[in-house]
Formats: C-alpha cells, structure tokens, sequence
C-alpha cells in the first residue's frame, strides 16, 4: 500500500515577522511547529497539510504576509509520508517536566508517574499545542499560579488546539471547561486528547468562531478564560473579553512575542484587565490579566 503523503512547507524568517508567517501557515496547515535560532535570531516554521489541499488559500495567506511585512522568504515545499512524520515528530517529542505540576508525554512514552506530577499524555499530531511551544509552556506555568490564589469555577479555553490548557486546569482544578476551536478537526483532537487524559466528563470541545458564537457567550461570565492565539486577534477580542469575563476573573494570554506586549497590554487595559503578572520564555510574552472589580 502507498503511504498516504503530506505537503509540509518550510519558512525561515527574522523574529519580528514571525506572527504574520505563522498565522499564514496555521489558516490552512494540520499543524505547525516552530525551531528558534537564537544565534540569528530567525524562526523557522514548519507547516503540515494535505497533499494537495488550499494550495490557493495558502498563496493568497503568505501574500498577505509578505505584504504586512515587507519580507519575502524563500519557501520550500516538500512531500513526507505522513507516518513517517509522525514517527520523527515523536522521536523530537520526549518527555516535558513543565512549571511544578505538569508532565507531557506522548503516548509512545511508557513511564511511571512522576510524584508530585500532573500527567498530560498528547500526541505530537495535528492540531497545535504539545507543550514544546513556548506560549504553551507559559500558559501552563500561569494556570499553576492561578491555582495557587484561586479557585476559578467557570473556565473557558479559546482556541484550544489539542486542548493542553483545558486539560490542564481540568486536571489541576477539577472543574469544567468549555474548549473552542474555529477549525473542527482541531476541536475533534481536543476531545479525543481529554477522554485520553480521563476527563472527557469536565472537558467539552466545540468547534466555535470565539465569542461570535452564543454557545460561548450564553455560558459567561468566565473565572478563567485562556486565549493562547496571537497578538493581533487577541486585540481584536480584548472588548469581548472584558465583556464576558467575570469581576475580578482572570485571563491567560498568550502567542504574542514580547515586543508586541505593550499593543495587546493597552488593548486590554482599556477593556477593564490590568496586568497581574507577565511571564516570558524566549521570545514569547504570556500575560495574566484581572478584570477589574469598577470599571
């Protein structure tokens, strides 16, 4: 039998272009991952999709790119076998000691529980977000500071990915959270990844345009909102947000570079979130806001 094969695109660009690219990327790719050179300060990206699938969606996305930036890179496109990728994927994907609480393994992992360790077992597959990235790292050390002061009991992850946070603070808080998703498969991996961590009973992953969609709205106000997207959405979305997060709630954000934190800071700040607390990994911001008590 033929194996089934994948277009994978490579992209190296400067650091300050990375959002747009990565954005380009993400609108139509299975999954994207990122390797960061610091020692020219470039990122190169990798994205994963169809054979053959939204080759016009994805001249049309990079265009746009290049021209909100001003940077041209050189695109190299090749065929894997989809196996095969994953197979490699895996083998760059070892076990993750995160923050103080968590562990990420993938399931080709087969190790005793780490003590003190909350297990999140994923699979470095199709839909984004495994821990590796720094954003998600950063999400996953501020959710364990959030534990620590509060007991947040309406939580919603938007933009779920593979649904890393929600199952994280389904796991840390035992409480339910509503996991969002505009791209379908991505809710589909969502769903399947908590019933493989055992809380498929907390966790429920909808495939829903953010807070355009009522299922959301209509279960605000939210304790907690995760929104580990980028920059420019995450402003777009700040009024929302601070419409339909609860007085004194907190929101995790993130996939924004730390030279974009001042533009997403004031953008918030003008929907009543104050900063609490701003971590960084690398070239990533990830902020905790509070919402105000009087706005």
């Amino acid at each position: 039998m033929t194996p089934e094969l994948l277009d994978c695109i490579l992209l190296r660009v400067p650091a300050a272009q990375l959002e747009p690219f990565e954005a380009a990327l993400s609108s139509v790719c299975r999954a994207v991952s990122f390797f960061h050179d610091e020692a020219h300060d470039v990122w190169d990206i990798q994205g994963v999709k169809e054979r053959g699938a939204h080759e016009a969606e994805l001249d049309a996305a990079l265009a746009v790119a290049e021209m909100l930036t001003g940077y041209a890179p050189e695109v190299e496109r090749t065929l894997v076998p989809a196996g095969g990728w994953l197979a490699r994927t895996q083998a760059a994907f070892p076990e993750q000691l995160i923050g103080q609480r968590f562990v990420v393994r993938g399931t080709h992992i087969n190790a005793p529980a780490v003590p003190g360790r909350i297990v999140l077992t994923l699979d470095a597959g199709l839909a984004f977000g495994t821990g590796e990235h720094n954003s998600t790292r950063g999400c996953l050390v501020a959710l364990e500071g959030v534990a620590r002061a509060h007991r947040p009991r309406k939580i919603l992850d938007l933009g779920t990915g593979s649904g890393i946070l929600a199952i994280a603070a389904a796991k840390l808080l035992r409480k339910p959270v509503l996991a969002s998703d505009i791209d379908a498969r991505a809710a589909r991996v969502a769903g399947a990844n908590a019933q493989l961590n055992g809380v498929a009973g907390l966790v429920h992953a909808i495939r829903a345009d953010g807070w355009a969609d009522a299922r959301i709205t209509r279960a605000a106000p939210y304790d907690l909102v995760f929104a580990n997207i980028l920059a420019r959405p995450l402003c777009a979305m700040a009024h929302r947000l601070g419409t339909n997060l609860a007085p004194g709630g907190v929101a995790i954000l993130a996939g924004l570079l730390s030279t974009q934190e001042n533009w997403v800071r004031s953008a918030h700040r003008r929907a009543g979130l104050v900063l609490e607390r701003r971590i960084t990994d690398g070239a990533w911001a990830i902020l905790v806001l509070r919402k105000k008590f009087f706005f």
